[in-house]
Order: structure tokens, then sequence, then C-alpha cells
């Protein structure tokens, strides 16, 4: 799968999927599949106590997936080429190539892509990565190299009137950027020297960013009304979380707290997962409510090289240096998801997958990039 490398965040390797699915084209085979209306990706409402966790086993991706993926098979414009940056609730984030010209674009449903930016160098600078409030703000970095330690630019889009402005630039070490769009604020991190990097928030509408926290850490993701990342304790690494509306150091619950050293951690706000161990890696979930966190996938290969987890629901999606695959936390199983080499995200209601047909750095390969609605996937088949 195209290019990959090591980020300069001092909490070790960060890969980013926009590089890595360089050459993973959109397909012009099908028509988009309409996406849900956007949906705020956190709620506040009760949830039903789900069933105990225990581990998973692996099965067979059931043909109703495969009908549903298929189904949902996105078309680039022609003449031109697409790769899969990020997705959500009714949207999906896109790089298109053509005629001299790279552009970031935001598809939602069967309307035509809308350009977020049209990217100054279109061989060097790749769209990294993006998020959308569903309505009027989206978020996106731009990285200016080839390589993952290159600068790179964070910029704002208003849907209203269709322009963007740069929000940031980042040329010193730090993590890759993830920015994180709610409730009409921005929230990213970037390096500021001496091997540290700053938590900031930004109005979407203008105004001069705000520091929230500085150290060593990771980009940090939207968990609920936090907002969480690693951070170096010195010794080793743990979380660490601010409340996203008043920006106060927030405790976290006793599970999540008292983690140390693990990798790739995701959350909606309900459901968390993680990696754990080194020389045996296993997959961890715990869920508000649980007593203690539980190793749901241990099984190589399927944990081998686990990174690039996604939440959506009752799924959760990682990849492996070989392929990706799918949990469905209800069933109790997990899928490989994709062929070979292939790249899979579950996130605020969305499942993406994109994959080649064929050898991805052969003219005759068919490259192909699937979004569905993952609340209408059935279940996998229950172990046993």
């Amino acid at each position: 799968m195209g290019t990959s490398g090591n980020s300069s965040s001092p909490l070790g390797a960060r890969t980013a999927p926009a590089l890595l699915l360089a050459g993973i084209l959109l397909s012009g085979c099908s028509p988009a599949r309409p996406g849900p209306e956007p949906a705020p990706r956190e709620s506040s409402a009760p949830a039903p106590r789900p069933t105990a966790l225990a581990a998973a086993c692996e099965v067979r991706l059931p043909a109703s997936w495969s009908s549903a993926l298929a189904a949902g098979e996105l078309r680039a414009p022609a003449g031109e080429r697409a790769v899969l940056t990020d997705t959500g609730p009714g949207w999906t984030a896109v790089q298109l190539t053509g005629a001299g010209q790279r552009r970031a674009a935001l598809l939602r449903g069967t309307g035509a892509p809308r350009t977020l930016l049209t990217l100054a160098d279109p061989v060097e600078h790749q769209l990294l990565a993006a998020d959308f409030d569903g309505r009027r703000w989206a978020a996106f970095a731009v990285l200016e190299g080839r390589t993952l330690d290159s600068p790179w630019s964070l910029y704002v889009w208003d849907a209203t009137t269709g322009t963007s402005r740069r929000l940031a630039r980042a040329d010193r070490p730090g993590p890759l950027p993830q920015p994180v769009v709610r409730d009409g604020t921005v929230h990213w991190a970037q390096g500021v020297g001496d091997g540290k990097a700053t938590v900031y928030a930004a109005a979407a509408a203008g105004g001069a960013p705000r520091a929230l926290r500085t150290g060593v850490m990771d980009a940090p993701f939207a968990a609920g009304d936090l907002l969480v990342w690693r951070e170096s304790t010195g010794s080793g690494t743990r979380l660490a979380a601010v409340s996203r509306t008043g920006a106060r150091t927030a405790a976290l619950p006793k599970a999540l707290a008292a983690l140390r050293d693990v990798r790739s951690v995701v959350s909606d706000g309900r459901t968390w997962a993680w990696v754990a161990g080194e020389t045996a890696p296993r997959l961890m979930v715990w869920r508000t409510g649980d007593a203690r966190p539980t190793a749901v996938v241990t099984e190589s290969p399927a944990v081998d090289g686990m990174d690039q987890l996604r939440i959506s629901g009752r799924l959760v999606t990682w990849r492996t240096p070989e392929t990706s695959y799918a949990l469905d936390l209800d069933s109790g199983s997990y899928a490989r998801i994709t062929p070979a080499y292939g790249y899979a995200q579950a996130r605020g209601g969305a499942l993406a997958v994109a994959y080649s047909v064929g050898n991805a750095k052969t003219s005759g390969s068919r490259p192909v990039i699937q979004v569905v609605d993952a609340g209408r996937l059935p279940g996998l088949p229950r172990c046993g």
C-alpha cells in the first residue's frame, strides 16, 4: 500500500491513511450510495446495557456484508483519481488528482464532490486527514511533502461560502494532525520544539487559537464530551483529557486512568478500544459500566502489527501490515474485511474500505473504495 514511514512524534510511529492509500483510487463502476443524514457523533442519552464482553472468534465475512459494501462503491469524477482520507456520518473526504491538478474534496450522499482546496503542488502535497461536523465546518490537513516528517498546514472550510482559510502550519517535529471539529470549534495538536507538542482550540469562524496543554503527546481525539490523547510521563505513557466545552482538565474513568503504555486508543465516548502488549499484542475493549477491560482479540495474525483502530457503535476496525479487520461487539466475532493490503475505518456511523483488485502497482489493477452506513449492516456470525 503506498508510502508509509515514521512520524517525529516522541510517542512512536504514526501512520497516515491517505499516504498508505496512495494508489488506491475511487472506482467509477457504480453510483455512490446515498449517505445517512448527519447526526451527532456522541450522545448523552443512556444506552442499553450491553452483554458482557468475552474473547472473540474469527469468522468469514458474510455475503450480506460483501453485497452491502459492493452497493456502496463510490464513483470518481471523470478523469480524476481519488484516495480515501476519512469518513463520517454522511460524508467522505477524498483526494482527487487529474489533469495536472490535485484537490481535497468532500463527498456527501450522491452529490458531486465539493472542493475544499486546490493543492498548491499536485505532486508533493497530499490530503492527510479531515473532519466535518455534518453541517457547516470541515477541518483538513495537507502534508507538504511525500514523507511523514514534512511540514503540514491545517485549513478550515466553510460550507456556506465554499471557501477555506489556513488555520495553522507546522514545521517542527510533532504528532501527525488529526483535526477534531465539534460545536464550531477545531481542536488539533502540533509540535512546538524541544520534543513537545501543544493541543490547540480555535473557533472555526475565526479568532486566535488557544493553547490547552503542552507536553510530549499524541494528537487528541474526541470521546463524548472529552478531548483525549496519549501523554508521556517520563517513564512511559498514559491517557490525559480535558473537557471539550470548558477546556478544563478532566478525570477519566478509573479503568482508563490506570492504563500505561498502550497504543492506538479510540473511543466514541462509551466504548474504548486500544492495543496492549508488544511481544504478545491484544485488542482490549472497555465500555462504560464494565468492571474491567477485556482482551477481545489475541490471535495472530489478526493482532500482528495492529494499528489504526477506529470505532463506530458496535464495530471496531483495525489494520495490520497484511489486511484490515472488523470486530462486531454484539456478535462477539471479527472478520477480515478487505483483501490483501486493504484499509478499513469505522467512524461516526460510517464504514469505509479501500483496496485494489489485482496488483496495485500494475496498470491492470482495479482500485475500489466503498462506504456504507455501519448501523444497517447485519451482525457478523456468532461463534460456534
